[in-house]
């Protein structure tokens, strides 16, 4: 694997100088035995290794009195869980990779084990699998015992939760590394959907000179889940929907659909982006913000009887900028609503009224370019024609769906753990922009509005309809009937 991008590592106290970032000779996951590994980790790691992309030995840490067998039949069962049918062959080669260090992340032996675990590496990745309350500690224990010189640090969300948290966490991990070693995961950014947007918008004339305040009237993102909390109460009650998935996964999608062109393809570049269109989106408007609840949500084991915790949010942002001033952005997430699916949609302006068309014909539909992310990835274009099968135009649509044009999609823990791996930090977040998103949400939670209740199945609180009130209704997703 190639490396081309320069960046400053440091120790604690030491100068930043350049030097070329290595590939990982060595990945090292705290908390490989929990849900997240479970889950998505082992599943994601095994599809590298059976696409060749995997070529480092794995530790895992955890407080778990595991042997490396145990690790290893987790993962086969991890792996199975996710509907793969499994290479022997590749899982004895994935497999022959794992070795496991049980330990105390608080307990300086533990690194001190680990230090003598990775050997001579000298690109360490470690990969943060742990809650955000215990990563300054294994940040300094990594630090103390010297093995975050040339290392990269990946971490999970939530970074904080409020801006004046975020801020803390980010001075805490900054006493111990720099912040060219710090890699924020945020899977959105891995989504294949994601990438293809920036492209789009970019790499189309017939795209580009539209993408604006004089041919959009408003842009819409829904975020649908099916499903409810289930299970996961104890962990979804303190956090709701603004915390879990807005200020995050939802604003990257805001920046990938609303920043100008970056000027060259390097990391910082692409951040830098990304960080002048968040100073751009003004402070979100509580009065612009409707806050759900779905009905039933306070039986679930963990909740409060008296819970407020959204489990719907929709708000509508202004991007105060030469591109977008006067087109509102719909953001609407929650769960237990009809459908499983996430998109952006780009409503355009209505025509005028068609003077040689016959009165009796409804007035033509706004035309929509629509980006779904998931569980699918595609794009459809929405236009106005004549149908043979209607007495008059219609709405026709021209869909795409990506699996079918290029085959099927990385994983978004795939793109993100080998970006990691290789030293690519573009997909993922910086400093800057993660307290930026921090700022715009922050009245959203200082004060927020009352909690409606919603019938699960339904589209969440008729609530909801009046923020898009001049400006049509909400539309799609594209797989609701």
């Amino acid at each position: 694997m190639s490396a081309t991008v320069e960046v400053g590592s440091r120790s604690a106290g030491e100068a930043s100088r350049p030097r070329a970032v290595q590939p990982a000779d060595r990945l090292i996951i705290f908390g490989i035995t929990g849900d997240l590994a479970k889950v998505m980790t082992f599943h994601s790691l095994y599809r590298l290794e059976l696409r060749g992309l995997l070529d480092c030995p794995i530790v895992g840490v955890a407080g778990d009195d595991w042997t490396v067998q145990d690790l290893r039949e987790r993962a086969h069962q991890s792996i199975e869980a996710c509907g793969e049918t499994i290479d022997d062959e590749v899982f004895e080669r994935f497999a022959g990779r794992l070795s496991f260090l049980s330990g105390d992340f608080a307990d300086p032996s533990t690194y001190e084990q680990l230090t003598a675990a990775i050997g001579d590496a000298e690109s360490p990745v470690f990969y943060l699998e742990i809650p955000p309350s215990l990563f300054g500690m294994v940040i300094k224990g990594l630090a103390e015992a010297e093995l975050t010189r040339h290392a990269r640090v990946v971490v999970e969300k939530p970074f904080g939760h409020d801006a004046e948290s975020a801020s803390a966490l980010n001075d805490e991990i900054h006493s111990y590394i720099d912040e060219s070693q710090l890699y924020r995961i945020d899977h959105f950014l891995g989504k294949m959907g994601t990438d293809e947007l920036l492209y789009l918008r970019f790499g189309n004339t017939m795209v580009e000179p539209i993408w604006n305040r004089n041919h959009i009237a408003c842009v819409q993102i829904t975020m649908a889940e099916s499903f409810g909390v289930e299970d996961r109460g104890h962990f979804y009650d303190p956090v709701g929907a603004l915390r879990d998935v807005v200020v995050n996964h939802l604003m990257q999608l805001v920046a990938v659909a609303a920043m100008e062109a970056p000027a060259g393809g390097d990391a910082k570049t692409l951040k830098d982006a990304k960080y002048a269109l968040f100073r751009s989106i003004e402070t979100a408007d509580t009065a612009h913000y409707v806050r759900g609840q779905y009905e039933g949500y306070r039986d679930i084991d963990a909740v409060a009887k008296d819970s407020t915790t959204e489990t719907y949010a929709a708000m509508r942002l202004h991007i105060d900028n030469w591109r977008w001033a006067g087109v509102p952005w719909f953001i609407r997430t929650g769960k237990r609503l009809p459908v499983t699916q996430t998109e952006l949609r780009a409503v355009f302006r209505p025509p005028p009224r068609l003077r040689f068309i016959d009165s009796r014909h409804r007035r033509p539909e706004p035309n929509q370019f629509v980006v779904k992310l998931d569980p699918s990835t595609g794009t459809r274009l929405i236009l106005d024609a004549h149908r043979a099968d209607k007495s008059g135009p219609q709405a026709i649509t021209l869909d795409m769906e990506f699996a079918e044009e290029g085959g099927e999609a990385p994983t978004p823990y795939e793109v993100l753990l080998l970006d990691a791996m290789r030293g690519d930090s573009s997909r993922f977040t910086r400093q800057d922009g993660v307290e930026e998103t921090w700022r715009i949400m922050q009245p959203l939670l200082d004060a927020p509005p009352a909690v409606h209740p919603y019938a699960p199945g339904s589209w969440g609180p008729d609530e909801a309809q009046s923020l898009v009130a001049g400006r049509g209704r909400w539309y799609g997703p594209w797989i609701a009937a």
